[in-house]
């Protein structure tokens, strides 16, 4: 009698060289640097003009001409005659002659014939004429025009990622807008005739719909926006019209439910007639059924993810978070672990890679796995803050074991 054939499964790795062969980086655009924050520059930025703008003093206190201060000291201090006060934002019209200084506040214009600012603290601080008794030197407590950033100077490349920081450089060298690659827009179905919406009354045999806003805020969370559109029912027809009628605002669109064998897994019933949208099985626990492909003219990608909600959001952060990460220009591929030592035992299923759930500590470059290998335990991924990944080969994780963790909160790529 002939053995049955083993199923063959799409690895980890294939699946996601797929996803990045086919999402493409969005289009550049110019925004307002208002709405710039935690985008990904299109190109370089080039400084129209000199930073600091203009000669300034650093402290507050006297500009002078070094040669009237020839041998100051305690002992014997320079006596000079003050000719004005500038203050930030004002200037002082005239050119500073022999034997006279000008009071000056910190941010304030230089004034033409000044070589250097005295600090308040080296002079008796007088207000008609002032005692100094330290000698600068020259340019010493200037901002000199362009030290920071020069006329024609790239300031920022192509890839920069953009920050408070790096906006504030912006704003500072009057750019108002800026080349970036926009926040995807990501549209997020979820469907199933047994879901309700979170507070709705449950029906015999309903469950409240986690993974819809668990999804939309995941893909917030990255700086791409969520649109959740609610649920879809099994109804085929529904399906189809409902994923349709989001392409008109969508870079991307991800459902979970319906991707399975069973009869009323409608997205795969659906999304398969359209010759676009593969269905797969990949070698990993959770999540092993898998869609992807594209829809409709603009072959915007769609992800049909399982239902169980450890499935769809195992699936997110191994697929869907590199995706959108390189639509918007970031750094992409496989998400970074770091090694730690398991504190728990537990086994894992042969030739299929798993993502266990579990507590990772930094102080002690350790994890403890949390919960059992069910994929519809929320609890226990909500006290989650790292993935433990058990490769193919391992059946079996011994306490005390070294281990790779992806680490899911504040752990970045």
């Amino acid at each position: 009698m002939a053995e049955p054939e083993i199923e063959k499964l799409r690895s980890v790795d294939d699946h996601l060289n797929l996803v990045l062969d086919t999402v493409q980086l969005l289009a550049p655009m110019e925004l307002p640097i208002t709405d710039v924050n935690g985008l990904t520059l299109a190109a370089d930025v080039v400084a129209a003009m000199p930073l600091p703008p203009f000669d300034n003093s650093s402290v507050d206190g006297y500009a002078v001409r070094l040669a009237d201060l020839d041998g100051a000291g305690p002992d014997s201090p320079a006596e000079l005659r003050v000719v004005g006060d500038i203050a930030a934002g004002s200037v002082y019209e005239g050119i500073l002659e022999p034997g006279t200084c000008a009071r000056i506040m910190t941010g304030a214009m230089v004034p033409h014939g000044a070589e250097a600012i005295v600090p308040l603290e080296w002079t008796d601080g007088g207000t008609e004429s002032v005692r100094i008794t330290r000698v600068p030197e020259r340019d010493e407590h200037i901002r000199v025009l362009g030290s920071d950033v020069a006329t024609g100077e790239v300031v920022l490349k192509a890839g920069a990622r953009l920050g408070p920081r790096q906006i504030g450089l912006l704003a500072a060298i009057g750019q108002v807008h800026a080349p970036v690659h926009p926040h995807p827009r990501v549209v997020v179905l979820s469907t199933g005739s047994e879901l309700v919406e979170p507070g709705a009354p449950l029906g015999p045999g309903q469950i409240n719909d986690g993974n819809g806003p668990a999804l939309t805020a995941a893909v917030n969370a990255l700086g791409a926006t969520g649109i959740r559109v609610g649920i879809i029912g099994d109804e085929p027809q529904g399906v189809l019209d409902a994923i349709e009628d989001q392409l008109i605002r969508a870079d991307m669109v991800v459902t979970t439910g319906g991707v399975s064998v069973g009869a009323y897994d409608v997205v795969k019933e659906v999304l398969s007639t359209l010759g676009t949208v593969q269905f797969t099985k990949v070698a990993m626990q959770p999540g092993m059924p898998q869609g992807f492909g594209t829809v409709g003219e603009d072959r915007i990608p769609i992800f049909t993810l399982p239902g169980n909600p450890v499935s769809a959001y195992v699936s997110f952060e191994l697929y869907i978070r590199p995706a959108i990460e390189k639509m918007m220009g970031r750094e992409t591929g496989p998400r970074r672990t770091v090694t730690a030592t398991c504190f728990g035992a537990f086994s894992s299923p042969n030739g299929k890679r798993q993502f266990a759930r579990g507590v990772y500590d930094a102080v002690g470059h350790s994890v403890r796995p949390v919960g059992g290998h069910g994929s519809h335990l929320v609890g226990d991924l909500a006290l989650a803050n790292a993935l433990i990944v058990v490769p193919e080969h391992v059946t079996e994780v011994v306490d005390g074991d070294d281990v790779e963790v992806i680490v899911l909160d504040g752990g970045g790529r």
